[in-house]
């Protein structure tokens, strides 16, 4: 059995258009490139372009806008000039937004389902044109293969997949099993999603659906797994830690107002949902190599094995995302990829190999 990891970034500013973006993106993408490649190992960076869009859109009125988008692209081009690839991401809340004195209000809705269809075909288009432009003066064989769509937000929808495959995508990796949201900003539910796990060609109008026939795009879910009673108590105590030795709280005031679940909003109860029932139960977690300590790193790659044998394949593609805006200290990452390059039957590729495998057959997604 050969498993194949995808290392992904979802390289971006916060979901409200806030933080230094030479810190939590330009550096970030810095030192995530300096620990991928102390490993010999090649990333997928998910460039949101809807930023990008909005600060080129923007720097003529606002002058202080143009260098840091003419940042944004050397940034790119040096990730895949080193080999790492380059895929596509957006966040629809940038297509209505305001700068004021230095600070981004973003007002449009961050779900693409709640676009209309042109509305999210022109956001679609214009983004994969713009990486497109920016790369293939470097590589004119370079296209936009992947997607993954902001806070995942892909179904259900009756024409989000379908522009996809019309825009040239190959696969779609926004599906999380198990991943509920239900905060101010946005409502998805995949907790009965039908396929978690292997390639699939989804339902059209449904990407928590597998299809029954092959469909002109393919699903590819990001890893989820169960994370131990032990580990989320010693998670949730280093995250106490660490807010008491802090003194930046704009990430902690972030995460407190816009992924906040509304329905359970008092005390009593987040307490309950955030630190008691993991303690108690364990909790199903996205692979988001970022948000995890080296321990339970160890117990997804425990659980990627575990699920690997389950499916009975030979040869297997999992993505791990990362956010490499919320990283302080990448030693982690670091840690992780030491042991996991210890194990002759792991080894990583990229997004682009992915789809290439998918459009030569090697990758046969499964169909209901």
């Amino acid at each position: 059995m050969q498993i194949h990891l995808a290392l992904t970034d979802d390289w971006e500013l916060r979901g409200n258009g806030s933080g230094d973006i030479e810190q939590i993106q330009f550096r970030a993408m810095r030192d995530l490139i300096s620990v991928y490649e102390s490993h010999g190992v090649k990333g997928t960076f998910n460039a949101e372009v809807m930023q990008q869009l909005t600060f080129r859109r923007l720097q003529d009125s606002h002058p202080q806008l143009k260098p840091l988008a003419d940042a944004w692209d050397e940034h790119v081009r040096m990730a895949f000039t080193r080999g790492h690839d380059v895929q596509l991401h957006i966040h629809p809340q940038w297509s209505k937004v305001a700068f004021d004195n230095g600070r981004w209000i973003l007002s449009g809705d961050w779900s693409l389902l709640n676009y209309e269809p042109e509305a999210s075909f022109a956001m679609l288009s214009a983004s994969k044109a713009y990486l497109e432009d920016l790369l293939r003066p470097l590589d004119p064989n370079y296209r936009c293969l992947s997607f993954r769509s902001g806070s995942s937000a892909i179904a259900p929808s009756p024409f989000v997949l379908g522009q996809l495959a019309e825009l040239g995508l190959v696969f779609d990796m926004s599906i999380i099993q198990g991943m509920r949201v239900n905060t101010r900003n946005l409502q998805l539910d995949y907790t009965n999603c039908e396929e978690g796990f292997l390639p699939f060609y989804p339902r059209m109008d449904d990407a928590r659906k597998v299809s029954t026939k092959i469909e002109p795009i393919v699903c590819l879910p990001i890893f989820s797994f169960d994370l131990s009673r032990r580990r989320c108590a010693a998670e949730i105590l280093a995250k106490v830690r660490a807010k008491t030795k802090s003194r930046d709280t704009n990430t902690d005031s972030y995460a407190a107002q816009e992924w906040d679940d509304v329905g359970r909003s008092s005390l009593p109860a987040k307490v309950y949902d955030k630190v008691v029932q993991p303690c108690l139960k364990g909790k199903h977690i996205v692979a988001d190599i970022g948000r995890l300590d080296f321990p339970s790193l160890r117990e997804m790659l425990k659980a990627i094995r575990n699920a690997a044998h389950l499916s009975k394949q030979s040869e297997l593609w999992v993505v791990l995302t990362n956010h490499s805006k919320y990283i302080s200290d990448f030693s982690h990452i670091d840690r992780f990829l030491s042991e996991a390059r210890k194990h002759d039957d792991v080894s990583f590729i990229t997004l682009s190999t992915i789809a290439e495998q998918i459009r030569a057959g090697k990758i046969k997604p499964r169909t209901a």
